[in-house]
């Protein structure tokens, strides 16, 4: 009973096992600093999915895919030693990438929030599917590719606002608009005041509610040009002119 019990236990020491381990735990590190690295953009500009997120995403990713890479060291090596079958020792390293990236689909699915015509969270949701894939990219051994992945997207997420404000574009609005009773507003009024200030209203976007006698207009307006459109504020307060307003809300259609 004591030699069983010690050489079941030696299984777990040799040296293919520590040799195993040993490139484990370099590829778990690797993973950790790729996705500290990563994470800390999200975390610098107060994003709730920070550095202990992105690490752990990283590293659980690509423990996953680089413990199907040794089958033959699973449990100590017992299984081979008891000379199983070698297609039952066969892992299928592209069955638990898949797994991998559906699994973190979901958490990705979590951070994207949605509050009124305001989206937000879709980079972080993106960011954190990529830190999955540097992981998978670290587990099958492609180190150098994670490592440029990484700064690809660390400098993306970094510098990729800035890129787009050199760049032409038309800021959208989302604008909620309630009226008071007996004063309904029309379409053609309010595409004509946007239109005043900067702004088109977006086809397809205009929503009418009617609750105890009030109108309540939904829609989305997008600025002719990024200087063209009235800043936020100063929309605010010209919102007022509208006649028949009881009260209003602004917020930016995309974040």
């Amino acid at each position: 009973m004591v030699d069983f019990v010690t050489k079941n236990v030696l299984d777990f020491w040799s040296y293919a096992e520590m040799r195993a381990n040993a490139q484990i735990i370099f590829t778990l590190l690797v993973a950790l600093v790729l996705g500290l690295l990563l994470g800390y953009e999200r975390s610098y500009h107060g994003r709730a999915a920070g550095m202990r997120t992105y690490a752990l995403v990283c590293m659980a990713s690509a423990a996953a895919v680089i413990v199907a890479g040794f089958p033959n060291h699973w449990y100590g090596g017992q299984l081979v030693n008891q000379q199983i079958s070698p297609s039952v020792l066969s892992g299928d390293p592209t069955r638990v990438i898949q797994g991998v990236l559906t699994g973190v689909g979901f958490l990705c699915a979590g951070v994207i929030m949605k509050e009124g015509m305001n989206i937000s969270g879709l980079t972080t949701a993106a960011s954190i599917w990529v830190a999955s894939v540097i992981g998978v990219l670290v587990g099958v051994g492609f180190y150098l590719a994670a490592i440029i992945l990484s700064m690809l997207s660390a400098g993306l997420m970094m510098w990729g606002a800035r890129l787009e404000g050199y760049l032409p574009s038309r800021p959208a609005i989302g604008v909620r608009l309630r009226f008071r009773v007996g004063h309904p507003s029309s379409e053609h009024v309010l595409r004509g005041f946007v239109h005043t200030h900067g702004y088109d209203l977006a086809g397809g976007t205009v929503t009418i509610d009617l609750q105890q006698g009030r109108q309540e207009w939904h829609f989305v307006c997008v600025a002719h040009d990024k200087r063209a459109g009235s800043p936020l504020g100063q929309l605010a307060q010209v919102l007022s002119q509208l006649d028949g307003l009881e009260d209003y809300q602004l917020t930016h259609a995309r974040n």
